[in-house]
């Protein structure tokens, strides 16, 4: 039976392309991961582009996630600062109503001597 070549010549021109520490990328993603174990011999190069267009989509997806719940916080911060500020404006409605009430501005103007007319107004008319 005759030996495997194909396997040699793998390996000879893998060596062609290497990195500048005479390494290929290869190599060095297998030494750092130590997908031998897994994968077997090598990794498969055909399966690099789909695993990283899947990590890019995972990234997408984590920072649409995080975008979101940041809207949300600030969407819930904003409206507890809504309805702290439509309170403070029925409080002063409120008490705008019953300063302007007649009663109440007779018992201000009381002190300062004025009182309020028990009589209606009398209409002067003038003659030409």
């Amino acid at each position: 039976m005759s030996q495997n070549t194909f396997r040699k010549k793998l390996k000879s021109t893998n060596k062609s392309r290497t990195t500048g520490t005479g390494r290929s990328i290869f190599s060095w993603i297998e030494e750092k991961l130590d997908v031998t174990r897994v994968l077997g011999e090598g990794v498969p190069v055909q399966l690099v582009p789909p695993i990283g267009f899947v990590a890019l989509l995972a990234l997408i997806y984590i920072w649409g996630n995080h975008r979101a719940e940041n809207m949300v916080r600030k969407i819930e911060k904003v409206q507890q600062e809504v309805e702290d500020i439509r309170a403070d404006v029925t409080t002063l409605e409120a008490e705008y109503m019953l300063s302007s009430m007649q009663s109440e501005l007779a018992k201000k103007v009381a002190a300062r001597g004025i009182v309020e007319l028990d009589k209606p107004p009398v209409k002067i008319e003038v003659e030409e």
